[in-house]
């Protein structure tokens, strides 16, 4: 498709979009805190399809230790009877009872569901979304909010991608899920200095069984450690790192961008909805921050190749995903811009066209939140 036709594209999605919504442009996802929100309310969010864990149990008294709250989403493949103390349970029947439509038009059997915890949270007045999931226990310092401002080491990419994971002095040689393979062996990213950076979207390292690709699983070995004491990094704007659902904070203010997108695999739907938040964080004038580890993994069992299938288009098309998003035109609206990623991802025949019959509606569900 040549430039002219696919901005062309672009603007008929982006078009069609304000019509839709009766606007020319989304009501920025950017708003000033109100009074409420000074309380710094946090909410924790899994999604999980097994009974009550000692993962789960260990997440649920650390929520009650840091008086945050915690809810827990549940599928179709959760047993009936799941119960755990100190949680909020999303069953399917309130689901659909509290949701509604968009609540149906997310997929049973799909980890997207989670998407709905995130409203859950806005409704409850969280000024910050935290997530992980069921296979994970809390360190001591988990559910400690980040600052408003984290002085961290500011790095820039000395191609387009930076293995983050090996800034924080690793056991052994590792990469993120999501990192294409053609980077793996990239130099490692330039150093810029020192920086406060405001604290809008902070990933979380995860210890001992860290979130890497299948690739890594066959054919290197765990456990993997992280130095617990090594301080922040931020990436430059247009360098580029995935980062999971595992411990991840998301601002009120940004939680539009939790948005995990449904037509793309189970393993590529928190690392596809990433780089979408990236990119719109930097139109927003912001950075993505990484932090030393809080959580350790102890994985629920996996079928490696299975995993490796689910991990085949991003290995083939996250260079792509990163050339597209990059040539997006966005305005540092998040609500706005993430449609116009998405549009842009259709575009490039990246994404089924379907996925924004989905994004129109959560942006409003989001809207109605905040």
């Amino acid at each position: 498709m040549c430039a002219g036709a696919f901005r062309q594209v672009i603007r008929a999605c982006t078009n069609s979009y304000s019509l839709h919504s009766g606007r020319r442009r989304v009501r920025s996802g950017v708003q000033k805190l109100n009074a409420a929100s000074d309380v710094m309310k946090t909410t924790l969010l899994v999604t999980t399809i097994n009974a009550a864990n000692a993962a789960m149990t260990a997440l649920a008294q650390a929520c009650q230790q840091a008086d945050a709250s915690f809810v827990v989403v549940g599928d179709k493949k959760t047993p009936d009877d799941f119960s755990l103390p100190g949680a909020e349970y999303l069953s399917l029947s309130i689901q659909f009872e509290r949701f509604g439509e968009f609540a149906r038009l997310l997929p049973l059997n799909h980890y997207v569901r989670k998407n709905l915890g995130y409203l859950a949270a806005l409704e409850a007045g969280s000024h910050w979304l935290v997530e992980t999931d069921d296979d994970n226990f809390p360190l001591a310092n988990f559910l400690s909010p980040p600052v408003r401002q984290t002085n961290g080491t500011l790095y820039r990419a000395a191609k387009r991608w930076a293995n983050v994971y090996a800034q924080f002095a690793p056991s052994a040689e590792i990469w993120p899920r999501g990192l294409p393979l053609d980077a793996v062996l990239d130099p490692p990213p330039l150093k810029v200095g020192q920086a406060e950076v405001e604290s809008v979207i902070v990933q979380g390292l995860a210890d001992e069984d860290p979130d890497v690709d299948a690739i890594f699983r066959l054919t290197r070995n765990l456990p993997v450690h992280f130095d617990p004491q090594a301080g922040a990094v931020a990436l430059e704007a247009q360098s580029w790192c995935p980062f999971n659902s595992q411990n991840t904070w998301i601002r009120r203010d940004f939680a539009v961008l939790a948005y995990l997108p449904t037509h793309c695999t189970f393993r590529m739907t928190d690392i596809w909805r990433s780089l979408v938040a990236q990119r719109c964080l930097w139109a927003a004038g912001h950075k993505l921050l990484f932090t030393a580890p809080s959580v350790r993994q102890v994985r629920n069992e996996h079928d490696l190749m299975r995993d490796f299938a689910d991990e085949i288009p991003g290995y083939l098309y996250n260079e792509r995903i990163a050339e597209v998003l990059t040539e997006a035109e966005l305005t540092g609206e998040p609500a706005f811009d993430l449609r116009n990623c998405y549009a842009a991802l259709v575009a490039a025949n990246l994404i089924d066209v379907a996925e924004l019959d989905i994004v129109d509606p959560w942006i409003r569900e989001v809207r109605a939140r905040t």
